[in-house]
């Protein structure tokens, strides 16, 4: 169901009894589990094509239009590209530049800051944000050109977060599992408290969202998060 709180998906799942994520032991791989996730490969490249390209109209010139005003605020490159682990390797993900074109020199020069950073890989108040940036933020914009990766199918609609190589470790025993799936554009922590949660916490959605996938906890959360980026809830 989805409210206010969190998704709930089919009874049986894995939910401790407040109602938060439970991992479930890695499953041994085997020939039903391989043709199980083939079937889900193919219905998500389906999702994922259908609507990147019907919607294409829409999104490639707001793109464009955003991405000119990025320039011309501080003439900065309009893309920026951050490195992520993928299920065929490291890739560049695609995003409007929302910062500083000095932000990774600024932030290694602000020790207070680079603690912060590297307890969650986020800063909550955050002032390498350029004014243009926080408005993409706020409507969750700046991740636009991100259907790129989707339309070359490094990246999915819905799936566990995008993260850098650092993070990988954060993931322990399940690193394999997560390395299985494509990240998301959206996912199960960008409607379920996003920023608001701990790092532990993130993992254990993506872990829960892998391991109790279906096609339609995907539509679920797709509609979720348009209502997330309509009432600007949990972006910075």
């Amino acid at each position: 169901m989805i409210g206010d709180g969190r998704i709930s998906v089919t009874p049986g799942s894995a939910r401790t009894a407040d109602g938060t994520c439970e991992r479930q032991e890695p499953p041994a791989s085997g020939s039903r589990g391989g043709s199980t996730k083939r079937r889900r490969n193919v219905a998500k490249r389906i999702l994922d094509l259908t609507f990147t390209t019907l919607s294409s109209p829409i999104w490639v010139p707001a793109m464009a239009l955003l991405g000119v005003v990025v320039k011309q605020e501080d003439g900065g490159p309009m893309i920026y590209r951050r490195r992520v682990v993928g299920t065929g390797g490291d890739f560049d993900a695609f995003k409007l530049r929302t910062m500083r074109v000095d932000a990774d020199r600024w932030l290694a020069e602000n020790p207070r800051l680079l603690e912060e950073y590297q307890k969650s890989f986020k800063l909550k108040e955050d002032p390498r944000i350029t004014r243009v940036g926080r408005f993409l933020r706020r409507y969750s914009l700046d991740e636009l050109p991100q259907l790129l990766n989707v339309l070359k199918g490094q990246m999915t609609l819905v799936g566990p977060r995008m993260i850098t190589p650092p993070e990988l470790e954060k993931y322990g025993s399940y690193q394999d599992l997560l390395l299985s799936v494509k990240p998301g554009l959206t996912g199960y922590w960008q409607v379920s408290g996003r920023q608001e949660v701990s790092y532990e916490e993130r993992v254990d959605m993506d872990v829960f969202y892998i391991q109790n996938w279906s096609l339609w906890f995907d539509f679920k959360i797709l509609w979720k998060t348009l209502w997330k980026v309509l009432k600007r809830e949990g972006a910075y």
